[in-house]
C-alpha cells in the first residue's frame, strides 16, 4: 500500500506536474480563452469550461470526505455539472482559480492524512481513502484527455 506522500505525488502529476504520460489536467487548459473553453464539441455536450468546474467540484467532494466537512461548502450552487457558456475571460479565470484552490485544499487534506487512514472509509461509505485519492487522480487524467480531444474537435 502506498503512503500518503506517494499518493500526493500521483495526484500532483495528474493535475499539474510533469509526467511521462503527457498532458495533465492543468496543462490541458493552458492558454485557453473563455471563447474556446465555452465551445461545445456537439449539441448537448459539455464544453471545456464545464469540465473544469466539474473537476473542481469532485476535488472538493474528495476533500470533504477526507476531512469530514459537511456538504454545502462548495462556492457554487449545485453539484457535479455547472452550466458555463459565453465569452467572459474574467469568469473563466475565476473558475480556473476555483480549480486551483480546490486542488490545493485537497493536497493539504492528503498531506495531513496519516498513512494508516488510507485503509479507512468515510462515514457511510464503502470506498476507502486510498480509493478516493487514487480515483481523483484518475478523474483528472480522464478529463485531461477529454479536453485534449475537445480542443481538436473545436479547432
Amino acid at each position: 500500500m502506498p503512503d500518503t506522500a506517494q499518493l500526493l505525488e500521483i495526484v500532483d502529476r495528474a493535475y499539474n506536474r510533469k509526467s511521462w504520460h503527457g498532458t495533465n489536467l492543468r496543462g490541458s487548459i493552458r492558454g485557453l480563452t473563455s471563447s474556446l473553453a465555452s465551445r461545445r464539441p456537439a449539441r448537448g455536450r459539455h464544453n471545456i469550461w464545464e469540465i473544469v468546474v466539474h473537476a473542481a467540484y469532485w476535488k472538493y467532494a474528495v476533500w470533504r470526505r477526507l476531512t469530514g466537512e459537511p456538504r454545502g461548502s462548495f462556492p457554487l450552487d449545485g453539484s457535479n455539472w455547472f452550466a458555463r457558456s459565453g465569452v467572459n475571460d474574467t469568469a473563466w479565470k475565476a473558475d480556473i482559480g476555483l480549480l486551483d484552490r480546490t486542488h490545493r485544499a485537497l493536497r493539504s487534506a492528503i498531506e495531513s492524512l496519516p498513512t494508516n487512514d488510507l485503509k479507512r472509509s468515510s462515514a457511510g461509505s464503502s470506498v476507502t481513502n486510498f480509493e478516493l485519492i487514487a480515483g481523483i487522480a484518475a478523474h483528472d487524467l480522464y478529463h485531461a484527455g477529454q479536453i485534449q480531444l475537445i480542443k481538436r474537435l473545436i479547432a
